[in-house]
């Protein structure tokens, strides 16, 4: 027997809990920064502040307005959703989606490049392909996330009443936005 709309709905409240779902998402922030710490110390630890010269510091300020411009899309997306603006929040969660698969794209082309000056072999080089690569990867589980915003908003899954699931994504987004706002100096600048 398939549930219907408003039985899902039903189903999500009774089981929402919004101080236990956000105290998880925190948690979870925390042991990924660590994550992203202990590869951000090794590339310090390893190289020190030495970086290449032949880095392409255009592509790398274009990645940063990307993500940058993806988080305010992102924070639009979720405001629209608890406002009920379910039109918003489709077309504000669809730019962020494109803004995350641009952001891959650049990052493929930019590997290419790397390959070629700082191959992953070199001391710069694997801390650069580690850094990026853990980033990349959590950008296309964000885009994936995104991806079912997309496929289940439509279907009526999403209101003022039961925003967490987008909340929750958008958090997630920001979070990963906010790590390459520390992965960018350490790679590009310092």
């Amino acid at each position: 027997m398939a549930l219907t709309v408003e039985a899902a709905h039903a189903r999500a409240e009774a089981v929402y809990q919004p101080r236990a779902n956000r105290l998880g998402l925190w948690i979870f922030f925390a042991s990924e920064t660590f994550l992203f710490a202990a590869v951000i110390s090794a590339r310090f630890v390893t190289s020190g502040t030495d970086k290449p010269d032949d880095l392409n510091q255009a592509l790398a300020l274009g990645l940063t307005v990307v993500l940058l411009v993806s988080s305010v899309s992102a924070y639009l997306a979720e405001s629209s959703i608890a406002a009920d603006d379910r039109r918003g929040f489709m077309a504000y969660t669809r730019v962020t989606f494109v803004l995350g698969l641009v952001f891959l794209g650049a990052v493929m082309f930019e590997w290419r490049e790397a390959l070629e000056h700082f191959p992953p072999e070199t001391i710069y080089g694997s801390s650069f392909f580690a850094l990026v690569g853990l980033h990349a990867f959590h950008v296309l589980t964000g885009v994936l996330a995104l991806a079912v915003l997309l496929i289940l908003g439509p279907r009526g899954h999403f209101g003022a009443q039961n925003s967490w699931p987008v909340e929750g994504v958008v958090k997630y987004w920001h979070f990963v936005d906010l790590m390459w706002v520390v992965i960018y100096p350490t790679l590009y600048l310092f």
